[in-house]
């Protein structure tokens, strides 16, 4: 991944507790922003290189996630382990953590000692749910199901709210940062994952995902159809794209395609035509689809 063209985070010191994905992914991102990032993880097991369960059940996605981020490996019981935190700490401008609050507390990282030692520091803590719920256990899986977003039996298809809290959170380092900026202080910022799938699960809330949104399946130009050698993700949805579309299937600009006998014309449009044809067709036509095998 690239960097981002404005270093909105050059200078900007990021120490991170937080293990798997949510707080990594963060991490990741403050780093393309220009921050300096240092990572710290518990003493790995015997014959294990990272004490990061993301190191040992994929370690592709922690290689990438760890690019250019200085690792250290602390037993944060132990007090050569606490010491350093403390000299790591006092050069850090905002600590990132995705531990509930007992656990936070109990290794003295509450947010009000934090701010008796180190006035200028932020935290941002990452957790499963906000207030009280914070102590309950979770997982991506739940949140979303929560959010209402799991409606089968299959998986989602990606980690929607650790992902979704991973922008949340960097976005919640750049507020510390500003915040720090014009009060001289550091800021406490909590990042509730479910909060993150709250957020995706927006659309359907409001309708615009459910059966009878346009994005839902009832307008017919957005929607994924079978093709004759794959499929198809058509989304003509404004009136110039669609009106593209009918003017192929060789109906009036006018047609609603909310009407259902329009989704079964342009079904059996799609079906006899190759994937490499509607490709073709959508860059001469400017009609936005994406055939998949």
């Amino acid at each position: 991944m690239q960097p981002y063209a404005i270093q909105a985070l050059q200078g900007a010191r990021i120490l991170s507790l937080a293990l798997n994905l949510p707080g990594p992914a963060a991490l990741m991102r403050c780093r393309r922003m220009g921050a300096t990032c240092t990572k710290v993880e518990p003493m790995p097991a015997p014959a294990q290189a990272s004490g990061d369960p993301m190191g040992v059940y994929c370690p592709q996605a922690y290689r990438e996630m760890h690019a250019d981020i200085r690792v250290l490996q602390l037993d944060l019981k132990s007090e050569p382990g606490r010491a350093q935190l403390e000299s790591e700490l006092a050069q850090t401008d905002v600590l990132l953590t995705s531990f509930r609050p007992s656990a936070l507390a109990k290794l003295g990282l509450s947010w009000q000692t934090l701010q008796a030692g180190h006035p200028q520091l932020s935290l941002v803590r990452i957790v499963g749910s906000p207030g009280e719920a914070a102590e309950e256990p979770g997982h991506d899986l739940t949140y979303l199901a929560q959010a209402g977003l799991v409606t089968g039996t299959d998986l989602p298809p990606t980690l929607f709210a650790d992902m979704g809290g991973a922008l949340m959170a960097s976005e919640a380092v750049l507020q510390a940062q500003l915040a720090r900026a014009q009060t001289q202080h550091g800021v406490c910022i909590e990042v509730a994952l479910s909060d993150a799938a709250d957020w995706l699960a927006l659309p359907r809330s409001w309708q615009l995902t459910g059966p009878h949104g346009a994005v839902g399946g009832a307008h017919a130009f957005y929607r994924v159809y079978r093709c004759a050698d794959g499929r198809v993700a058509l989304a003509a949805l404004e009136p110039h794209f669609a009106a593209r579309v009918l003017a192929q299937l060789g109906l009036p600009p006018d047609a609603d395609p909310r009407a259902p006998q329009l989704h079964d014309t342009t079904a059996q449009w799609l079906s006899v035509r190759s994937r490499a044809e509607l490709d073709a067709l959508a860059r001469s036509h400017d009609i936005p689809l994406y055939t998949l095998a």
